[in-house]
């Protein structure tokens, strides 16, 4: 059996995963997730972050130690994220790699994502991705291992990053995410009137910020989070939830009704939530395309899904000499850049 490690530390889950490179079984996976350190600062503190992965990352290869002799390569994220959240992966990947002698795959956080679909499962391209994470908002015409373009990309807030700041506002917990979407299953999403971003603008992107500020105002209208009853919360998370779902339809319906590829998929963390995928089902029903998601446990950052890509880009040759790998924090992201 030959293995390849990887590992995942772009912001604040350590994972580990190992994965067999000739069957795609997903043979050992682990994460430690840091949500109950950063809650009580309502967000990731990037130093608290890494001082944990210097303690769990080590601790999980730890783990993983039964099966050292069947590794053969590893894969590690090395951009974006975090930079000293990265730092800390990318350096157990050099040492492991260089004690060993074995390649080394640097992998793009949101190509682990879109390869999230492919955990245990053949590649199959091409693909129309739909990514909505904490960090991004984009659309992809992925093709091949290496021709991915971007066709849509966020001007301002994540969807992610907006469910949490919003949230916040409302003084709910963090993550902000799964609470928002819980709250929203049980209020009324009429009882305040919220805009859909760029609803009159032609141009195909996505923007959030001037929806996160109308949130705001509601809250301060209210009397501030301290203020609102739960009957609030409820029927304002379901507003915020319904405008978000409006304006990602919107923008996304423009490039699914002109580009012929049946396939599409939602990925990324915030692709758990169960409204935004009925949404996107309804809206590739529409138009005779098939929707492809990742299981719900592999949709957040896992190494799983690093491991996936990992085994591809070996195939393909994709390795690096562990002396020369680079962490690369942030990268901006344009429309009609290949990823």
């Amino acid at each position: 059996m030959s293995l390849l490690l990887s590992i995942e530390s772009s912001c604040d889950d350590s994972s580990l995963a190992l994965t067999e490179i000739e069957t795609l079984r997903l043979v050992w996976h682990r994460k430690i997730s840091q949500e109950t350190q950063h809650a009580r600062y309502g967000g990731v503190v990037p130093e608290l972050a890494s001082r944990l992965h210097a303690v769990d990352l080590p601790r999980l290869l730890e783990q993983a130690k039964p099966w050292f002799a069947e590794i053969s390569a590893v894969a590690v994220t090395n951009e974006p994220g975090l930079a000293v959240t990265l730092n800390e992966g990318v350096m157990l990947a050099k040492a492991f790699a260089t004690f060993q002698k074995l390649p080394l795959i640097p992998v793009h956080h949101l190509k682990g994502h879109i390869w999230s679909l492919f955990i245990e499962q053949p590649t199959r391209l091409p693909m129309l991705v739909i990514l909505i994470s904490g960090g991004h908002t984009m659309i992809l015409r992925v093709e091949s291992l290496q021709r991915m373009e971007i066709l849509a990309t966020s001007m301002d807030d994540s969807v992610g990053e907006s469910f949490d700041k919003v949230a916040k506002m409302m003084g709910l917990g963090y993550p902000g995410g799964p609470i928002v979407e819980a709250l929203a299953r049980e209020g009324d999403p009429e009882r305040f009137e919220l805009p859909v971003p760029l609803r009159n603008s032609p141009r195909i992107a996505f923007s959030l910020s001037g929806l996160k500020n109308a949130v705001r105002l509601v809250v301060e209208k209210l009397g501030g989070p301290e203020a609102m009853g739960e009957r609030d919360r409820r029927d304002l998370a379901a507003a915020f939830q319904k405008a978000v779902i409006a304006h990602l339809i919107q923008k996304s319906r423009k490039i699914l009704a002109n580009d012929p590829i049946p396939d599409v998929a939602l990925v990324g963390g915030a692709s758990a939530n169960l409204t935004i995928r009925g949404a996107y089902e309804k809206l590739c029903a529409e138009y005779g395309k098939r929707l492809h998601t990742a299981p719900l446990e592999f949709c957040a950052d896992n190494a799983a899904m690093i491991g996936r890509y990992g085994v591809d880009a070996l195939a393909a040759g994709l390795t690096v000499d562990p002396a020369g790998i680079r962490v690369n924090p942030s990268r901006k992201l344009q429309s009609g850049m290949n990823l």
